[in-house]
């Protein structure tokens, strides 16, 4: 009881809900099933009802359903969109009642108590619901009792409304997996000849608490009510938007920017408040002619600031044409990263920040991915000793340092003439006669042998630094195992 009022919960069980999502984007008659890899084989996942009908089912391999039906059509599930697709439509049923949470992975459970008069009371709320759904094209199944553990079981198997006085009497015919026991303990009760829940309530609880444990009669107790179960429900995730309605049209640029900052001082309070950091944004101006305009920005770190963020509008929005005046402006952070609070230092960190804005500048222009610079890698093949990440996705790192220093521009080997290990005292290299002065080295650098890399199938490379007396400063290497000398790089 709750304030003199008798607790009603509402089961809605989606049993197709990854095969309905499908077709609702793609209209397919006949039978239909989602397949997912499981056990090294690919078995059924889910099935619409004319598959169903034929005799298929889940788990069933799906070489096997194949078989029994030639004409079956089918594509790979998606876990992930169905699990989302719930949520959505859990945020669906707050419009029966505030608290709604998620029951496994095809399910939703609704406390109505006191909600079920507003729709004309609980028969109508359930065929709206039953009519909506369906339009949907969603399959569903409904129960309603007073508990969640009651609403489950006439959900999954028996449909219908349980009368608030008496739940034992609307779950007695039941079998004992509607109370959610686990397959083995639903099969060993039937061993027993305890096969409704009717049965398993008559029997005295000492016993069954000796060979089950405690869940089994926890989960009756649920059932009927004498034990309290929770709903809890989901909180919706915050929501980066914010917009103001001007009562006079604006047109000049600094009204815009005006109009910005205080949007960007609502937004940024809130990205705070959840330690958050915006790393895309968009703002939509809509003009008194119903026209709209947006304004992208993609920033090259995760930002709060709104005196920085603003400063980097500004382009953007001078490029917007206000026509007859702009009456709306909506600011929304389209992707967020989490931006932890951070100490305050003595210490000043402008220089990066700048160099943040910069790369955010550029990258409005150009695409942040085009905007890349060099990470080290560990890897002593010189092709391999460093990585090309974007510059707005990674952070700059140290670790360049080595014993034997390696030059700055590295090109594809090209073959020069010679003999011998010793470097050629002489030699011709893109078309320039060069003499060497002085050389260093070698240093002997062994392919990768676990990586597959056609130009180190020479084998061995010795590595030496030649001082030409012309002035070209080269990084040349012999294979002692396939003899020949090669130019692989030129120091500064």
């Amino acid at each position: 009881m709750f304030d003199g009022i008798q607790r009603r919960v509402v089961s809605l069980w989606f049993p197709r809900l990854a095969s309905d999502r499908a077709l609702r984007q793609r209209l397919i008659d006949g039978p239909f099933a989602l397949t997912l890899k499981q056990q090294n084989a690919n078995r059924i996942y889910c099935l619409n009802g004319d598959a169903a009908r034929l005799g298929l089912h889940r788990g069933m391999s799906y070489a096997d359903a194949r078989a029994f039906c030639p004409s079956l059509q089918s594509t790979p599930a998606d876990p992930v969109r169905d699990q989302q697709f719930l949520h959505i439509l859990r945020r669906w049923a707050t419009r029966y009642c505030p608290w709604v949470g998620v029951e496994g992975e095809d399910g939703l459970v609704l406390d109505i108590t006191g909600a079920a008069h507003l729709l004309g009371g609980e028969p109508a709320m359930i065929v709206d619901m039953r009519r909506r759904l369906s339009r949907a094209g969603l399959s569903v199944q409904i129960g309603l009792g007073n508990t969640r553990g009651a609403a489950w079981a006439l959900a999954h198997y028996g449909e219908g409304i349980a009368p608030s006085d008496d739940m034992l009497g609307a779950l007695e015919t039941l079998p004992v997996a509607a109370l959610r026991l686990e397959e083995k303990t639903s099969v060993a009760l039937q061993r027993l000849g305890l096969r409704k829940i009717g049965d398993l309530a008559t029997v005295p609880r000492a016993p069954l608490t000796r060979r089950f444990g405690p869940d089994l009669l926890l989960r009756l107790d649920q059932a009927l009510g004498t034990q309290p179960e929770e709903i809890t429900p989901l909180n919706d995730p915050p929501h980066y938007g914010v917009r103001i309605t001007l009562p006079e049209p604006i047109g000049l640029l600094t009204d815009v920017m005006a109009g910005t900052e205080r949007l960007l001082m609502q937004l940024c309070s809130k990205l705070k408040a959840q330690e958050m950091g915006a790393r895309m944004l968009c703002i939509s101006l809509r003009r008194v002619d119903q026209g709209q305009q947006q304004v992208e920005l993609r920033l090259a770190r995760p930002l709060r600031d709104p005196t920085r963020i603003l400063r980097l509008f500004e382009r953007g929005l001078a490029e917007v044409a206000a026509g007859f005046g702009i009456d709306q402006l909506r600011l929304e952070a389209t992707q967020v990263e989490t931006l932890p609070v951070q100490q305050i230092s003595h210490v000043s960190d402008r220089g990066k920040d700048k160099l943040d804005d910069l790369i955010t500048r550029l990258g409005t222009r150009i695409g942040l991915d085009n905007i890349q610079r060099f990470l080290p890698a560990d890897s002593h093949i010189p092709e391999r000793s460093f990585l090309i990440a974007p510059a707005a996705y990674s952070e700059p790192q140290n670790g360049w340092g080595g014993a034997n220093p390696r030059p700055l521009c590295l090109f594809r080997p090209e073959p020069i003439a010679g003999m011998g290990p010793h470097p050629p005292s002489r030699f011709r290299w893109r078309r320039i006669s060069l003499t060497t002065g002085r050389v260093t080295g070698p240093e002997r650098i062994a392919p990768e042998w676990w990586l597959e890399d056609e130009n180190w199938r020479s084998g061995l490379r010795d590595y030496w630094r030649v001082e030409t007396t012309q002035g070209r400063r080269l990084w040349l290497f012999y294979t002692p195992q396939n003899p020949g000398w090669f130019v692989h790089g030129e120091f500064a």
